[in-house]
């Protein structure tokens, strides 16, 4: 799923494509949370996070682009509800330093 969002906003922005001013068929279109710049910009960050915990950039991933609840992504995980509260809000500190880290500079 967060494949399938991450390249839908990247269609979105090309250029060649009309960086998303062209019209979309409903079926094929995937409705997403947040804005495209704000799901590229987590993407990448994830992805940084997976260098450093990898089980914290598996939480970001379950609960942001999947929408699993916190019990959810314990069962899928295999993990009690507490351990996925603490990762999650870990995970979500660690990628809101790493944000203010680059809009800083």
């Amino acid at each position: 799923m967060r494949q399938i969002l991450v390249d839908q906003a990247r269609r979105k922005q090309a250029l060649k494509r009309g960086a998303g001013n062209f019209p979309q068929v409903l079926d094929t279109q995937i409705p997403g949370p947040v804005p495209d710049e704000e799901l590229l910009a987590v993407h990448e960050f994830i992805d940084a996070l997976s260098q450093h915990d990898i089980q914290a950039s598996e939480v970001i991933k379950l609960r942001y682009f999947v929408g699993l609840t916190l019990e959810e992504t314990a069962t899928t995980l295999g993990i009690s509800p507490r351990s996925v509260g603490n990762i999650w809000e870990y995970g979500r500190a660690w990628l809101m330093r790493e944000i203010e880290r680059e809009t800083r500079t």
